[in-house]
């Protein structure tokens, strides 16, 4: 690897002080003058048509400002808000999910807010619940929408249908692929829903100015794709919107969707006054955007020798209460890092009574590899194979193609696998009783998206980088370091500004691990531009051809006579009065290639027989980095990937009653803590992309893709149970040993 100056050092986060000291301002610190604050009515069936809403007695309670519900919501050539946009304010009609907001008031103080929700009359009409995908998809299941059709390739069924949307991969002849096959692994696998675990609940404040624009602050990762999503709610034009990010308190694609910001922005709307609205952890884990539960069937074929001769199968999402592009990313991660000559393989989205789905790290992936690599090892334990080995004979290599047939670009796969393999502690033999060691592997695709940067040159030589794309990572640091190292200037020279929508050029969401390589490529752009700039007017100070100047250490000079200089700063302090005025370097990208990034994963755990309680001893992650801008930010986004995984392995779901959330605090909602957690050892392994600035990959998706199944293959090596059905509980793991013992009886 080339050696920088700047990128590939572990510099302190800019934004960490502020954090650890409390003076970070989040979206519920905003406090506006004459604000009020806003409550939500929500459903408490997770399945019923609204008959009646009579808001009389709350409209009339003193403090009350506003009291809003879906006719308050505007409506377009006399139908309801499309099915894409509609749930994130109201329900239209009917309930859907428990929770759902039917409707929203704004008033003086929280207390008055909430005494008027009490008063506001709801005549329900109970209706059948569908919660299960597998009961959603029975021919005589209650329809969602009676309007909605499976869409896919074939076209738009004719008969409505809980399905969505159906997509389909196909290649070679899997019957002939299972014909020769020696070996052949077939299971169904369950995923659950779960919440991502951010610890900030959702918050807004709206205010409309007296020119009717609309001020929204918010948590979001993304605040052009809120502003748009704004804009269609409330038929407003963009610049009539605007939209400033505040700090976000975790997200991990669960605040890609909008949840408070719609509701606080109708609020503000009719009441006339800026209008703050922050959920409870209750109504967060309740009616946030949960990652969705899945069902997997897979039947996997391999010949003695331990090569894939054919995958079938089939994923089913649960989508929630609304309609979700779900299924072709998780079939080309959960099956797409392994060369598979014949495969038939379909995903389907289904909506059910529950809370509509959101994005977590690596959206859908997560599921399918838990199905993949369980089977995999399944298949390495039927042919007396090292895990590790039984999948450096399948991996795909540049040129392979993926599920779609496109092709692979340059992979960091198999040096990640053979680094992990030498590693020290995959090397090392297992310690103590019921003690078990499991591996497993997953991949990202990699997110695409636009972005731009400004870089303003300072009087003083510093630099001003403006973006627009929220940082949930640690972005800023990442991106002050490239501009740092494009410029040749100190990391301490250069000041991030994550503007609002007025003032940041475009960009789009911070999702799918794009925000360094992607935004960073389009800082480096504006760093070259601004260097344009500034070796054209030190040609004319110094009297050289521009090709003559070279820009080191702050200064530029002349190459074949260095004393020949003139320093950043001085440049900077002249252009300020010069007829060129000030320097600004722009810089753009559009929606480039994907890059996939690739995580190994071994585990070690001790199960005990008597209570099936699982105890995690250590844990090593391995990552394809392309080069790690700033390791320490990298290692921790490896470290936090395993804690969530954990969590969803063993402990985290959520509990529905005929569709409704029994468990709505963390107290019963068991996320992980420190106990749970060992020492995650971080592996970085440095591939270079040859399409990104620097050779700079995402890193925050992949480290959680192969969590859970390396638990499950830990635990089956460990007591000799393969459990298929997350979360991997006591309870679970208790009855599969009890089970097994029984069998052996």
């Amino acid at each position: 690897m080339q050696a920088y100056s700047v990128i590939g050092k572990s510099v302190p986060r800019n934004d960490g002080l502020d954090k650890v000291t409390g003076k970070t301002v989040y979206s519920a610190d905003v406090h506006l003058p004459g604000m009020v604050h806003g409550k939500i009515l929500r459903s408490p069936y997770a399945h019923a048509r609204i008959l009646r809403i009579d808001t009389s007695k709350a409209q009339a309670l003193d403090g009350v400002r506003a009291v809003v519900t879906s006719q308050d919501v505007p409506i377009q050539g006399g139908q309801k808000r499309p099915s894409n946009t509609r749930h994130v304010v109201f329900a239209q009609g009917k309930a859907l999910y428990f929770g759902q907001p039917v409707a929203a008031v704004a008033a003086t103080t929280p207390e008055v807010a909430e005494a008027a929700i009490a008063l506001i009359q709801v005549e329900y009409e109970a209706l059948p619940v569908v919660s299960d995908v597998l009961d959603a998809i029975k021919p005589d299941a209650a329809l969602l929408h009676p309007d909605l059709h499976t869409e896919g390739l074939a076209g738009r069924d004719p008969a409505p249908s809980n399905i969505a949307l159906r997509v389909e991969f196909n290649r070679g002849d899997t019957s002939a692929g299972f014909e020769d096959a020696d070996v052949v692994i077939e299971k169904t696998f369950r995923t659950q829903t779960i919440h991502q675990g951010y610890l900030e609940p959702r918050a807004a404040v709206a205010e409309v100015g007296s020119d009717g624009r609309m001020t929204v602050w918010g948590s979001t990762q993304g605040s052009f794709i809120a502003r748009q999503l704004l804009s269609e709610i409330l038929e407003l034009p963009l610049g009539k919107i605007r939209v400033v990010p505040m700090e976000v308190g975790g997200g991990f694609g669960g605040k890609n969707s909008l949840v408070a910001a719609p509701i606080c922005a109708v609020l503000a709307q009719k009441a006339r006054c800026p209008v703050k609205l922050v959920l409870s952890r209750a109504e967060d884990l309740t009616s946030g955007r949960p990652a969705p539960g899945a069902v997997v069937n897979l039947k996997l074929g391999a010949t003695r020798e331990g090569h894939l001769t054919a995958v079938s199968g089939s994923v089913m999402y649960n989508s929630g209460a609304f309609p979700q592009l779900l299924g072709a990313d998780g079939i080309i991660t959960g099956l797409g890092h392994y060369r598979i000559p014949n495969l038939r393989f379909d995903g389907y989205s289904v909506v059910t009574n529950r809370p509509p789905v959101g994005a977590f790290r690596a959206p859908g992936a997560p599921q399918t590899t838990f199905a993949m690599e369980s089977a995999m090892d399944m298949l390495a334990e039927a042919l007396s194979l090292d895990p590790i080995e039984l999948r450096l004979r399948n991996i795909v290599k540049e040129g392979d193609p993926m599920p779609t047939d496109l092709p692979f670009p340059r992979l960091g796969f198999m040096e990640t696998l053979k680094a992990t393999a030498n590693h020290p502690r995959y090397q090392s033999k297992r310690q103590g009783k019921n003690v078990g060691r499991g591996v497993a592997c997953g991949f990202w695709m990699g997110g695409v998206g636009s972005s731009a940067a400004h870089v303003n040159l300072n009087a003083d030589g510093s630099v001003a980088l403006v973006v627009g794309s929220v940082d949930l990572t640690g972005t800023r640091t990442t991106l002050a370091q490239i501009a740092a190292e494009a410029l040749g200037i100190p990391y301490e020279s250069v000041s991030v500004v994550i503007a609002d929508t007025d003032t940041a050029p475009y960009s789009d969401i911070t999702a799918g691990s794009r925000t360094t390589h992607q935004m960073g490529a389009a800082v480096y752009r504006a760093c070259q531009d601004a260097k344009a700039q500034l070796v054209q007017r030190a040609s004319a100070r110094l009297r050289a051809d521009p090709s003559e100047i070279e820009m080191v250490d702050g200064k530029l000079r002349v190459k074949s006579a260095p004393e020949k200089q003139v320093t950043l700063a001085e440049l900077a302090r002249a252009s300020i009065t010069s007829s060129e005025g000030a320097i600004t370097g722009r810089g753009a990208i559009g929606v480039p290639s994907r890059i996939p990034t690739f995580s190994v994963h071994v585990v070690d755990l001790e199960v005990d027989p008597e209570t099936g309680k699982t105890r995690v001893l250590d844990y090593l992650v391995a990552q394809d980095a392309g080069l790690a801008v700033n390791p320490d930010l990298v290692q921790g986004q490896m470290q936090g990937a395993v804690a969530q995984g954990i969590g969803w392995a063993l402990s985290e779901e959520y509990f529905y009653d005929n569709g409704i959330v029994r468990n709505t605090t963390l107290l019963d909602y068991r996320q992980p803590t420190s106990l749970d957690v060992p020492f995650v050892s971080t592996l970085i392994v440095e591939v270079p992309s040859p399409t990104s600035v620097y050779g700079i990959k995402g890193i925050a998706e992949a480290p959680l893709v192969p969590a859970m199944a390396a638990i499950a293959n830990a635990i089956n090596d460990a007591v000799g149970v393969r459990l298929t059905v997350l979360p991997m509980t006591p309870e679970s793991v208790f009855r599969a040993l009890q089970a097994k013992n029984s069998s052996k009886a």
